[in-house]
């Protein structure tokens, strides 16, 4: 898509003559290019692709902040100095030049133009007999719901950040200065609750569009930005404010328990949700969607792949499997561990191998273990699915499903002392996993093991579920920080690692690593103000 812009000469040019205020020949407006449905729905589907973007100077996928950041899993790789902007990620040794944390940071604000673009142009198109007023609303609610997404994913890393709404259309307008938390938050709500009352069910789509947002996602997203603004003031002393949000979260909640009742319900079998047969299945409520193709396009930066480098970047660098990958993220020995006796999903989760073929690249800082989910291991034959090409993993990135969204509606719950919700769902999911080992006395309903009938243990026993039931799809970091919690979590970690590990992880200070800086070109460029303690 080509954005034209008129020239600031012709915006100048001021005249009694009508023919002197004309435009020439050669200008278009950025309206002319708005005129049919199919040219709506292209640009709002061109909103979706910056989700998809993992390489531009190198690979910049979200996981490797949401678990490598974590105590959920090392960097790996061949070793400690493949991929030195990672090593840092995993280590907190991260400065502002920092190559992946910028080229998130942009890939997001990509997106954000996108959306503003649509945002701005859609709701002026004309209707006709293709462009009716419910393709109108549902697109611009798409555009909102992704403009939303894009930005609750940079203030949740980076804290405030320049709060963009309307397309840049001349260089005297894109500097604006950071925005603060409550600024972001306040406008994901407005275009969240927007694209709610837009967007259809899920099964109002046609098969051809699975993955566009729905109405479902919408109510997850809303449940989810308010149990984080509401943590966030938790964090930062504002009890009133927090206890706010926390209703605004189970309202939207149970309204989302109220609405989407017949569109999900939780896989009966907790593997098949990693699977291509599994996409945008009963549990999904949003995903980032990829696919194979024929393009010649490896290495060429955003917009070439509309394939996932996730899945070569995960599978193991030995021949065991097959095809060999890269080795990165290794779950850690403290996530295997965490998983109780019997819970079968560990074993879906990661992978212990028993033989080894190159111990120098396949073990990393003494850990073996392979991350799973999405590295398309066909469990009847034991080998990798065959990839076309190394950039193009078809597997889908799921951004929010049902266990997620039954877990924060638990926690929702014992954050207002209601205690009998809480459990129910926990229980939901605990259920579920109990259920693929048929008889096994495994997985008790709350409380269990070590947790007494308390709320204090209720929420420990709602965290330890969420790290299991999502362990390695990239929400552990994002947890650790809006609990509040981080830095006795990752000293614990670090205390309990062996020493090869430990000796590369720099200390966690309190008030700095909670956020990834603002990328220096970035600071320059916009003349930002930095993170605290970031130079």
């Amino acid at each position: 898509m080509k954005k034209y812009i008129v020239s600031a000469a012709l915006l100048t040019l001021v005249s009694c003559n009508a023919w002197l205020t004309e435009d020439g020949p050669m200008v278009n407006r950025v309206a002319d290019f708005f005129t049919t449905a199919e040219t709506a729905t292209q640009v709002v589907t061109a909103v979706y692709t910056p989700l998809m973007w993992e390489y531009q100077n190198g690979y910049f996928p979200e996981w490797y902040f949401g678990d490598i950041a974590s105590d959920d899993a090392l960097k790996g790789g061949q070793n400690v100095a493949d991929g030195p902007d990672l090593y840092d990620i995993d280590n907190f040794k991260v400065v502002a030049n920092n190559g992946i944390v910028l080229q998130f940071y942009r890939a997001q604000f990509q997106g954000v133009a996108r959306a503003n673009l649509a945002i701005e142009q859609i709701p002026e198109m004309a209707l006709d007999d293709t462009f009716t007023a419910d393709l109108r609303a549902r697109l611009e609610g798409e555009a909102r719901f992704l403009r939303a997404f894009y930005y609750f994913r940079l203030v949740r890393m980076f804290g405030g950040v320049p709060l963009e709404t309307k397309p840049v259309y001349s260089s005297g307008d894109w500097i604006q200065p950071r925005a603060s938390v409550e600024d972001i938050y306040a406008q994901i709500f407005a275009d969240l609750e927007f694209a709610e009352g837009a967007l259809p069910l899920k099964s109002a789509y046609p098969a051809a569009d699975l993955g566009r947002a729905t109405k479902g996602a919408a109510q997850a997203m809303l449940l989810k930005t308010n149990l984080y603004f509401a943590q966030w003031n938790a964090n930062n002393g504002k009890a009133s404010e927090a206890t706010t949000y926390y209703n605004k979260a189970k309202t939207w909640g149970n309204k989302f328990l109220t609405d989407e009742a017949g569109e999900y319900g939780l896989c009966a079998d907790y593997a098949d949700i990693f699977t291509l047969e599994g996409e945008n299945g009963p549990e999904s409520i949003f995903e980032i969607q990829y696919m194979e193709e024929g393009m010649s396009d490896y290495g060429e930066g955003n917009g070439f792949s509309r394939g996932t480098f996730t899945v070569i970047l995960t599978r193991s660098r030995g021949s065991l499997f097959g095809e060999a990958g890269w080795g990165f993220n290794h779950p850690t020995q403290s996530l295997y561990d965490e998983f109780e006796a019997g819970d079968p999903r560990r074993d879906e989760t990661i992978y212990a191998p028993a033989t080894i073929t190159n111990e120098s690249e396949e073990v990393y800082l003494g850990n073996k273990y392979l991350s799973l989910k999405r590295a398309l291991l066909d469990k009847t034959t034991g080998q990798y699915i065959h990839l076309t090409h190394d950039s193009r993993g078809a597997i889908n990135n799921q951004q929010i499903r049902l266990a997620d969204v039954y877990l924060m509606i638990a926690e929702v719950a014992v954050e207002l002392n209601d205690l009998p919700t809480a459990k129910t769902y926990l229980e939901m999911v605990r259920a579920r996993a109990r259920a693929m080992v048929p008889g096994a006395a495994i997985l008790p309903a709350f409380p269990y093991g070590s947790y007494s009938d308390t709320q204090a243990d209720l929420r420990k026993a709602i965290r330890h579920e969420r790290r299991v039931e999502l362990g390695m799809e990239g929400h552990r970091w994002f947890d650790l920080c809006r609990w509040g919690n981080v830095k006795e979590v990752m000293d614990a970690y670090k205390a309990g690692e062996s020493a090869e590990v430990k000796a590369h992880i720099a200390d966690f200070t309190q008030g700095k690593h909670e956020l990834m800086p603002i990328p220096q070109e970035e600071v320059k460029l916009g003349q930002l103000e930095q993170n605290p303690n970031y130079r």
